[in-house]
């Protein structure tokens, strides 16, 4: 019973790195080519093809092996380097105030009186 309920831990853990590494992937699909060589970024298709054996290898391999934490390692380096460094060249993401902007702005700019 105690090793069944560790399978059930590990598969479940092994899922939600699998769906990390396909967010990852797909917000890297979304974002513009130009975008990573404006924040100085290897190229888009360069993290297209790291993210996407990321989330393969991820998925058909066990978690004890070596490749899945490769993978896991490109995937935490794109979402902590990478992916912010793109929002800001893209002038931030939905309601992000960090990049700048007066209290006194609205959604669409300063508010006029």
């Amino acid at each position: 019973m105690l090793i069944t309920g560790f399978f059930g831990v590990l598969a479940l853990l092994s899922w939600g790195l699998f769906l990390f590494a396909l967010f990852a992937f797909i917000d890297s699909a979304i974002r513009r080519e130009d975008a990573y060589r404006a924040a100085d970024k290897k190229t888009k298709p360069f993290w297209l093809i790291v993210l996407g054996l990321a989330a393969v290898v991820m998925k058909f391999f066990s978690i004890f092996s070596f490749l899945p934490v490769i993978g896991l390692i490109a995937v935490i380096v794109y979402m902590v380097d990478v992916r912010p460094a793109l929002k800001q060249v893209s002038g931030g993401g939905r309601g992000d105030r960090r990049g700048g902007g007066s209290s006194s702005d609205g959604p669409y700019g300063p508010f006029s009186r």
